[in-house]
């Protein structure tokens, strides 16, 4: 069995590095080298759960294309159990600036056509296998939602989610475990959450707020506040590989939190165990330019996490 099958959600960023996310006058601006990543959400979710020691096999459209051939490279590098079908419109894009701070602005190219659907015959029998599915939010994934067998458990990430948009619902209400970033909530993120739990099936909604840390809705509980991780006040010497690094890039932290909370929920682990490995995994992505190029190990989330409990 598969502890984890993610569903969908794998492209390549483009990364450009600016001083600040704005344009300026003129007409073109010097940065640093240009990179492309292996990225978007499922591959940081997969690629997580990976490193952290659970069985994991992630499934998706690529292009015939360069990119596609990218992927299938960096995977193979990663000994990343990933199986794949042919967009004929190519690899999902994405070209991101990020500032000096490690905060960034996406502009996503997801390119495949509005009627793609994965078919039941492909995803059917690695949905069969696993434990855990975690469904990425493409259009294309959306019939696996209703594909899941009871007592196979769920989870998405509805990242920028407004409240009110009508795509990320059939993901939400599907879903045991849901995750969304509170930028678009206007500062109010429990209309949001309480919608998602009297309306779904969810038993936990988690918002995310960057360094701000974040938002947790148990199912019959009240809304709770979480600090986001400090590496140096929180660890210190007692992890020394990476609790003094500076922030460089957000790009990838939040799919890092995701594989983190769904980590140890499959150890076991209750919600305050599952959030503390979340934020430390969301923390160590932070310290690398890229996306999701920091994965942390399951030997040093348990390190971290000792440390964080002395």
């Amino acid at each position: 069995m598969l502890d984890i099958l993610v569903v969908g959600g794998v492209g390549v960023d483009t990364i450009v590095r600016v001083p600040e996310i704005a344009i300026g006058d003129g007409d073109s601006l010097g940065v640093e080298p240009i990179y492309d990543y292996v990225a978007h959400t499922g591959n940081g979710v997969a690629l997580g759960c990976l490193h952290l020691g659970l069985a994991t096999r992630f499934i998706d459209y690529i292009g015939d294309d360069e990119q596609g051939r990218l992927i299938l490279r960096h995977y193979e590098r990663h000994g990343l159990d990933f199986r794949h079908l042919i967009s004929p419109n190519g690899t999902s894009r994405s070209v991101n600036l990020v500032d000096a701070g490690g905060r960034r602005y996406s502009f996503y190219d997801y390119r495949h056509d509005a009627d793609l659907r994965m078919p039941a015959e492909f995803f059917g029998p690695h949905v069969a296998e696993a434990r855990h599915v975690h469904v990425s939010i493409p259009n294309h994934t959306r019939d696996v939602l209703t594909a899941i067998p009871e007592g196979v458990t769920v989870s998405t990430d509805l990242h920028g989610w407004d409240g009110e948009a009508e795509h990320q619902k059939a993901f939400a209400l599907r879903s045991d475990l849901v995750t969304l970033s509170a930028t678009k909530l206007g500062g109010d993120p429990e209309k949001a959450m309480r919608w998602i739990v009297d309306n779904g099936r969810a038993s936990v909604v988690i918002a995310t707020d960057g360094e701000h840390g974040g938002y947790v809705l148990e199912r019959g509980g009240a809304l709770a506040h979480y600090d986001a991780i400090d590496p140096v006040a929180e660890l210190g010497a007692a992890v020394p590989a990476w609790a003094d690094w500076a922030p460089v890039d957000s790009n990838g932290a939040g799919d890092a939190f995701v594989s983190g909370l769904l980590w140890a929920r499959a150890q076991g682990g209750d919600l305050a165990a599952a959030l503390d490995a979340g934020r430390v995994a969301g923390a160590y992505a932070c310290r690398s330019k890229g996306t999701s190029t920091a994965l942390i190990t399951e030997a040093l989330m348990t390190e971290s996490l000792a440390a964080l409990r002395k």
